[in-house]
């Protein structure tokens, strides 16, 4: 085959690819809705022209470009695709707990786009969540940030390619517990957590330095220098040091919380978000201060010892101390009515309509990077929006439709009983446990708890 035709096809090839490759785009024009923008107040009777996945326009008495669908939002709410902070859906064994520092490790690598509970939290409003590596690690491994694009076959599909890197960290019983108790090695104690943080990151500038002076060294002539071995796990532990990735904390007590932040000030690192944090109104100053904010639970708490204390008014002192505070889930049941966990700070804290809703859109956001594309309705960001009968922020909001990059993945008037599974179409609301066992945190480490368990019986 002559050569030129030979190097068309290959380029058609790859343009085939790339552009299967791309996740689609939609549009759609919501007419006459009250708009919840977060950022910039609410609007009444207003229009959203999303256009090729961008929010184009937002205003009064917009007319749909031809062949874009209008949807009728009159006497319903608009507002922006809800975000989860911390997830676990689209993943299926979320610890790697063979070591107290598995840095190398990907959740992106084995994300499930078929998950049903990608579809479950869109019927909530939820359009991205945040796939997280469990916390039986002092240094878990690499999170994805998803979009919830149901019906992608493709990993890639759902995943937000342009998202900044994210990492799981852990503090307290969880990695004492998993390494310490269970495995015998270091971490057993709090004392120990530190530890391990601080000789990873000491050991992650050695080799920084090492390759700093290979990398003089092979530049001057006649050099004979050897490279130094490449590590992926001191090589994403440098990658921290450098800003490149977000630090998310698996945290509960106050006095653990200030020690991470006084390792983040030793070593440079300022890109560091607290999760669950349920003590975190005792160092809300200091949280505020310090770090890019808090992601807790509404009124979680008292499931195991450590986490024993905590109050419902926590997201509301954090909030009013300058601390960026959002609301997450943690939980495949729990992901589907956030909502509704915002709305309890108003309740616990007095807070506004728009302060609230900021905790589950704009402040997961700036939390996961993403500031810039989503978490509000503002011309310019992603399409991702969520229509509600009912307030988003009352007791009987009900999401009706769904949309990601302007495309509709959910409607409650198109909701067939074959998409909700392992739910009965008739049960009103499914059985809720409230136990440490059922949160995915800590899935397939249970067998390391009950050796502990045994072990410590037999010290009485």
């Amino acid at each position: 085959m002559n050569t030129k035709y030979i190097f068309i096809a290959l380029l058609l090839s790859l343009s085939l690819n790339f552009s299967w490759a791309q996740a689609p785009k939609g549009s759609v024009l919501i007419k006459n809705g009250t708009v919840l923008t977060v950022t910039n107040g609410t609007l009444e009777n207003t229009d959203v022209l999303v256009e090729n996945g961008i929010i184009k326009q937002i205003g009064q008495n917009l007319s749909a470009p031809s062949g874009v669908m209008t949807v009728d939002a009159t006497g319903k709410y608009v507002m922006p695709g809800i975000i989860d902070a911390h997830s676990h859906i689209a993943l299926d064994v979320v610890n790697e707990a063979t070591s107290p520092i598995v840095a190398e490790v990907r959740m992106k690598d084995v994300v499930n786009p078929y998950e049903i509970g990608i579809y479950r939290a869109l019927a909530g409003g939820v359009t991205i969540s945040h796939a997280m590596h469990g916390s039986a690690n002092v240094v878990g491994g690499q999170n994805a940030t998803l979009k919830h694009r149901w019906g992608m076959n493709n990993p890639t599909d759902i995943i937000m390619q342009d998202a900044p890197r994210t990492i799981k960290f852990a503090l307290g019983e969880n990695p004492t517990r998993v390494h310490g108790r269970g495995n015998g090695q270091q971490p057993r104690t709090r004392m120990g957590v530190e530890a391990i943080l601080r000789n990873g990151f000491n050991e992650a500038i050695q080799y920084k330095k090492a390759w700093a002076d290979y990398n003089q060294a092979k530049s001057q002539k006649g050099n004979t220098a050897v490279a130094p071995e490449y590590n992926e796990r001191l090589q994403t532990l440098a990658d921290i040091l450098d800003g490149k990735i977000i630090i998310h904390c698996h945290s509960y007590r106050a006095d653990e919380i200030y020690m991470l932040i006084n390792v983040a000030r030793d070593f440079g690192i300022k890109k560091l978000v607290f999760q669950h944090t349920n003590e975190g109104f005792k160092v809300a100053p200091e949280i505020a201060e310090y770090t890019m904010g808090a992601s807790v639970f509404a009124d979680w708490w008292a499931y195991k010892f450590e986490v024993y204390y905590s109050t419902a008014f926590n997201a509301a002192i954090l909030h009013q101390n300058g601390a960026i505070t959002s609301i997450n889930s943690d939980s495949a049941e729990l992901i589907r009515h956030l909502y509704h966990e915002a709305a309890k700070t108003q309740r616990y804290g007095g807070l506004t309509d728009d302060e609230a809703l900021a905790m589950i859109t704009i402040n997961p956001a700036k939390q996961l990077g993403i500031e810039d594309k989503v978490g509000s309705l503002e011309e310019g960001k992603q399409g991702d929006v969520v229509i509600f009968e009912g307030h988003p922020l009352s007791s009987y909001a009900i999401p009706q439709m769904t949309f990601v990059d302007g495309i509709k993945y959910f409607d409650i008037k198109e909701d067939s009983d074959d998409q909700r599974q392992r739910i009965s179409p008739t049960e009103t609301v499914e059985p809720i446990l409230l136990s440490e066992e059922n949160h995915r945190c800590m899935q397939d480490t249970e067998h390391l708890f009950e050796t502990a368990s045994a072990l410590f019986q037999m010290n009485q």
